[in-house]
């Protein structure tokens, strides 16, 4: 009987009790202990752990956020951290023989590096809403984001109209815009920045002056939270602003980009502006049914990996397969927005 502990890092995001419900039920069907890791890595450096049986588990399909709780704490920059993570693993104590890392590019580059130079018994699962994990198709929780901001684009269209206004969306997305490309296309956006396509502020003017002079009267802007204000003279403002804080992976807080936007684009075409920020709740409530079953799979595949002994490999999905790829291919590089789905998006713009 193995020792199998699950983690999750990062933000929190729908789908991840889809995740920890599937891999636990089929190692506790084999005959194994399952332990859920508290809040991410900082529960490996200081041995934070829960049991997970059945009743911890029942019910949890629907739910959002994570049972076991998360947070971007990087053993890396703790002192003595990678250590004591080290520490949790095999010996007398009760220490693990496997874990199951899930989480985005910030928690499995952590799996990624403790495999590479410890051959740390892990496993990995692809989580993040901005779906810019490398190596896997789609993540869950993009499904969920991408419906929320949908529903959102759809209930804002009856109200820019009534007031004939401009409403900027911001939406999640650091360095890749794919919740504001798939919800900017679904929800019939008339303009949709994002950081991988950056259009000037002088363009996205234009292109509502555009629209204006065709006869409508309102207009919808979806904007990703880590686009950069570009002006045609050069200059790029990066909103978020030195000033922020950061986490311990080095990551700015993001937040803001809907507002400046607004500004510029009133001063620019003298239409009312409005700005709608989502912000968590497209990480909030229950997950779509795709991304439950999505999650679920990823889940079961985690648990397969364990029993083989296949460590330092991830879960993912290619076509409609669940397959497994190095962690470290994985966490090479960020999926971004490449330009042919973005030609999609343009088709409406204006």
């Amino acid at each position: 009987m193995a020792r199998i502990g699950i983690l999750t890092g990062g933000g929190d995001c729908p789908g991840l009790n889809a995740v920890i419900r599937a891999a636990t039920r089929r190692s506790l069907q084999r005959g194994h202990e399952v332990v859920g890791v508290r809040d991410g890595w900082r529960g490996m450096v200081e041995g934070l752990f829960v049991p997970l049986g059945p009743r911890e588990i029942s019910g949890i399909l629907p739910r959002g956020g994570t049972i076991i709780g998360t947070t971007r704490t990087n053993p890396y920059k703790v002192e003595g951290g990678v250590e004591k993570v080290l520490s949790r693993f095999g010996g007398d104590g009760g220490g693990l023989d496997a874990l199951i890392a899930i989480g985005g590019e910030d928690t499995l580059g952590v799996a990624a590096r403790l495999y590479r130079e410890n051959g740390t018994p892990v496993v990995g699962v692809p989580k993040t809403i901005d779906n810019d994990l490398s190596g896997t198709d789609y993540t869950f929780g993009f499904d969920t984001a991408v419906s929320i901001a949908t529903e959102a684009i759809d209930r804002l269209h009856t109200t820019a109209e009534s007031h004939n206004r401009v409403m900027v969306v911001e939406v999640m997305g650091r360095h890749a815009g794919w919740i504001a490309v798939h919800s900017g296309i679904a929800g019939g956006a008339d303009v949709i920045l994002i950081p991988e396509q950056p259009i000037t502020v002088e363009d996205t003017g234009r292109l509502l002056q555009k629209r204006h002079a065709g006869g409508k009267s309102f207009s919808i802007v979806v904007v990703s939270e880590g686009y950069e204000l570009t002006w045609e003279s050069g200059e790029h403002q990066a909103v978020a602003g030195e000033a922020r804080a950061t986490d311990q992976f080095g990551h700015v807080v993001l937040g803001g980009v809907g507002d400046a936007l607004a500004r510029e684009v009133e001063r620019l075409t003298g239409y009312e502006t409005r700005v709608t920020v989502l912000g968590h709740v497209q990480r909030g409530g229950t997950p779509t049914a795709r991304d439950r079953v999505l999650a679920t799979r990823y889940g079961l595949k985690a648990a397969d990996l364990v029993e083989s002994g296949s460590f330092g490999r991830m879960a993912a999905l290619h076509g409609d397969a669940i397959v497994d790829i190095s962690l470290d291919e994985a966490t090479a590089e960020l999926k971004t927005v490449p330009p042919e789905w973005y030609d999609v998006a343009k088709a409406f713009f204006g």
